[in-house]
């Protein structure tokens, strides 16, 4: 259940960092939000590991 909810949410802020992108933001914001959806996907996966 948890790891379709973070999936999710790594979906939304790929669309935030893209929205960014045309808005023409700073990178930091595009890079930190890239980095939070990779951390995000990581959690999903390793709740789908056996033992949890």
């Amino acid at each position: 259940m948890w790891s379709i909810v973070l999936m999710g949410l790594a979906g939304l802020l790929v669309g935030g960092a893209l929205s960014f992108r045309q808005q023409r933001k700073p990178l930091w914001t595009q890079v930190s939000f890239y980095a939070l959806a990779a951390m995000s996907l990581l959690a999903a996966y390793l709740l789908t590991l056996p033992g949890n």
